[in-house]
């Protein structure tokens, strides 16, 4: 009787094996396919998400999460509380179906633990550079160079594809500067991701790119964080006796309040101003922005209606009231703080430098745009953050 549960021991350990295995493999495949095509990511988060409930079960393993997690969780009930509360139920519903995403963090947590989590960096980089490619080609042999016909790759708006690469150009900057694994790799491919995102036009994405790219100068030495906003101003006064390009102009116009999108900007803030103050508890509901947006559209506003704020922490008060902006504010210190502990770690230090740009990133280009609502940009986010928590986890459970 003795071989029996040895053979049933070892066939659980190979069934394990196999789900870790596939679990890791499938999040790869996820991180890879944001950038390409969001329906094959959702398929291979369905799986990945199978695979770790597959293996709690097997197990019986209680599931774990990184601490940022709790306020995220408080921002999931409030924003069910705001649902509830808002005009059209089931408009709003699209919104809390999207945070579903949010189950990205403790599966990336369980299945990208010691190295892994360098390796769906590698992973991160290498899909964002065949999607630049992507891009450079639209850009030089098919004229995708005009506000009306914008750089892509093959996603469905510019938005996500500048956003996307801004994470990523943070997060391959981190690795240059902070070392790791690849490094080579990542710093040659980086002119053509930072290139692509420029010619997406994207200004946002930009001055993501530049608050990333200062923060991590500065954690490196602290002297050579003055570079970018040096150069970025230098631009700023060189871009309008430039050629007239269209790269040039767009650029040039992020200071130019004639612009018609700048000033739209700034008379959203006032309409989201005036929504909070109308509904500070719960907001006006969760997709309502653009249903409700006709009865707070202020004089001096361009466009008749918007789907959104362009502004994060706005757009999330407005939506879902002042406490779940709030949990999203403690959701996001949660992550800094974390971060910044596990800078201190050789090991970690890079994937720590990463998560932070990443949110840096997030932040900054967050003024101006709802990046936070986008799902691609979403998840390839809390991958990101995720990362250097989950590298440390086979750490600590070896030194337990």
């Amino acid at each position: 009787m003795g071989p029996v549960p040895v053979a049933i021991e070892a066939s659980l350990l190979r069934r394990r094996a196999l789900l870790e295995q596939g679990g890791f493999v499938a999040l790869c495949g996820v991180a890879g396919a944001l950038q390409f095509s969001i329906a094959a990511a959702q398929v291979l988060l369905t799986v990945a998400c199978l695979c770790w409930v597959a293996i709690l079960l097997v197990d019986r393993e209680a599931p774990e999460f990184p601490a940022f997690s709790w306020p995220l969780a408080a921002y999931v009930a409030l924003t069910l509380v705001s649902t509830a509360f808002s005009p059209d139920p089931r408009a709003s519903l699209g919104a809390v179906k999207q945070m579903v995403l949010f189950l990205i963090i403790p599966v990336a947590y369980r299945f990208t633990t010691g190295p892994r989590a360098s390796w769906m960096l590698t992973v991160i980089v290498t899909c964002a550079a065949a999607s630049a490619a992507v891009g450079l080609v639209q850009f030089g042999v098919f004229r995708y160079d005009n506000l009306h016909q914008r750089v892509q790759g093959t996603l469905g708006h510019y938005m996500t594809y500048s956003g996307l690469l801004m994470l990523v150009i943070g997060a391959a900057l981190a690795r240059v500067i902070f070392g790791g694994r690849e490094r080579l790799w990542t710093a040659l491919v980086v002119p053509a991701l930072a290139v692509a995102m420029v010619m997406s036009l994207a200004r946002t994405a930009a001055v993501g790119v530049c608050a990333a790219a200062t923060l991590l100068l500065a954690l490196k030495d602290f002297r050579l964080a003055a570079l970018i906003p040096i150069l970025a101003a230098l631009f700023l006064l060189v871009a309008p006796r430039l050629e007239p390009t269209t790269i040039a102009m767009r650029f040039a116009s992020i200071t130019d309040m004639k612009d018609a999108t700048i000033r739209d900007r700034f008379a959203m803030m006032r309409e989201g101003v005036h929504m909070i103050a109308d509904h500070p508890f719960v907001g006006i509901g969760p997709n309502m922005v653009k249903e409700l947006y006709g009865q707070y559209r202020v004089p001096g506003a361009v466009n008749e209606t918007n789907p959104h704020l362009h502004n994060v922490p706005l757009q999330i008060a407005a939506e879902r009231g002042i406490p779940a902006l709030a949990a999203w504010l403690a959701f996001v210190v949660a992550i800094v703080v974390g971060l910044a502990r596990r800078l201190r770690s050789p090991d970690l230090r890079y994937l720590a430098a990463a998560g932070l740009a990443a949110v840096t990133a997030m932040l900054t280009a967050g003024l101006f745009e709802y990046n936070f609502g986008d799902s691609e940009f979403l998840m390839l986010f809390l991958i990101l953050v995720t990362l250097p928590f989950a590298a440390e986890r086979e750490a600590r459970s070896l030194n337990a």
